[in-house]
């Protein structure tokens, strides 16, 4: 007996033709917003490597300016203590002169921005090592395209004087620039040279966190000792992380 075998016809109706072409747009709307999202992240990512190698230029350039002073303050030093024609000896208390080092040579940024690099930073617990740098006008603008080079000044004196030395970085959520610095504790090294060649060391006494309007931290009330604030981002960019150390 022969058997037919039956199969169900399968109608296209103008219903699954709707959602077919809603299935494709939403997979290509998918695709276009991956591609979109990678796009920035490589953006992202080949911008902060500009910016780490600009901020590196700027370490060697400036201590290659603190090592030719140096020399040259050397030189000067060894001409005053000479001894003089009648065969005296030179008072090196009255004649040698205060050494003064102008490593402020001013630099611009791409969108004209004018700043100078005016100490190094160097943290060795997290191997943060960056120059840091001051802008001329402290705006907000002028603050937001130095972060993009290196930690910058925010308030306070001039490097390793007395007072509170406030400097922000940005927090990359690596390993670059200020990124760290939440990790930082309580009795950790902070080393600041400045123009002069002299290096400081400053060791961590306090941490916290505050919200974005709270500048508390930059208070110059410290009985006569020298201090710094290191300021940046939590991991979320919610809160701002204050780092406090003093003088040792």
């Amino acid at each position: 007996m022969n058997q037919i075998l039956v199969t169900k016809k399968l109608y296209i109706t103008p219903e699954l033709k709707r959602k077919k072409k809603i299935y494709k747009f939403y997979f290509f709307l998918s695709v276009f917003l991956v591609f979109i999202l990678i796009s920035f992240y490589i953006y992202a990512e080949v911008d902060r490597n500009k910016s780490e190698e600009t901020s590196q230029a700027i370490l060697d350039e400036f201590n290659q300016e603190i090592d030719n002073t140096t020399a040259d303050s050397n030189v000067l030093i060894a001409v005053l203590n000479d001894t003089s024609e009648d065969g005296s000896s030179a008072d090196s208390s009255q004649n040698q002169p205060q050494r003064t080092v102008n490593t402020s040579k001013v630099q611009t940024t791409n969108n004209g921005y004018n700043y100078s690099t005016i100490a190094i930073i160097n943290i060795p617990k997290i191997n943060v090592n960056y120059p840091i740098i001051d802008g001329k006008t402290d705006s907000t603008e002028e603050t937001e395209a130095l972060l993009k080079i290196s930690p910058t000044k925010f308030w306070g004196p001039n490097p390793n004087e007395i007072g509170n030395f406030c400097v922000v970085g940005h927090n990359y959520r690596d390993t670059r620039f200020f990124s760290q610095v939440p990790t930082l504790e309580n009795g950790d090294i902070i080393e600041i040279t400045d123009e002069s060649g002299k290096t400081v060391k400053y060791s961590v006494y306090d941490k916290y966190e505050v919200t974005p309007d709270d500048v508390s931290c930059t208070s110059q009330l410290t009985n006569g000792k020298r201090e710094i604030t290191l300021i940046t981002c939590t991991y979320d960019s919610k809160l701002r992380v204050i780092v406090k150390a003093r003088a040792i």
